[in-house]
């Protein structure tokens, strides 16, 4: 799929299989949206209040740099994925939103989790590239096969333009 790109952040790896998944059947560009300061299992630690990703999850105002920039200049379609935090996406997905010039190009992400739900998270994303083609998002679990996605695909044809 010429013009695609898959875009993730993972940090268990269960993001990172659902994108590879989705590259090999739309062909499409894989790039990891990596964090300038790499997050420790502490920073993790969802029970403590001063953990990194609890503070990141209080202050949406926060924007965790990237380590490096990604061009996505000349995609009309860029899939985002990432692992849901407390029903939302981690803030560098907001750093690599309001990153890009999504003008015209369609967006569709993609979350995981084995137990957290969307809530409105795809919604709230869409401040972050108002001029951005969004589509209906999914989300997937760790037993999602390749014919899930294909599912999810088919359902955004033929407004995304997947040839």
């Amino acid at each position: 799929m010429a013009n695609t790109l898959v875009a993730y952040f993972s940090l268990t790896g269960h993001t990172r299989r659902v994108a590879e998944k989705l590259a090999r059947i739309t062909g499409a560009d894989l790039v990891e949206i990596k964090p300038a300061v790499p997050y420790t299992k502490e920073d993790l630690d969802w029970t403590n209040p001063e953990s990194r990703s609890s503070i990141e999850k209080t202050n949406e105002a926060t924007r965790p740099a990237m380590a490096q920039p990604i061009d996505t200049t000349g995609y009309s379609t860029v899939f985002i994925g990432y692992p849901l935090w407390w029903e939302t996406a981690p803030r560098i997905i907001r750093t690599f939103l309001e990153s890009q010039d999504f003008e015209g190009v369609h967006v569709a992400n993609f979350v995981t989790s084995s137990s957290s739900t969307r809530g409105s998270d795809g919604h709230r994303l869409h401040r972050s590239a108002p001029n951005a083609l969004w589509h209906k998002g999914r989300r997937f679990t760790e037993t999602n096969t390749e014919e899930d996605l294909r599912d999810w695909l088919d359902e955004m044809t033929p407004e995304l333009p997947l040839d």
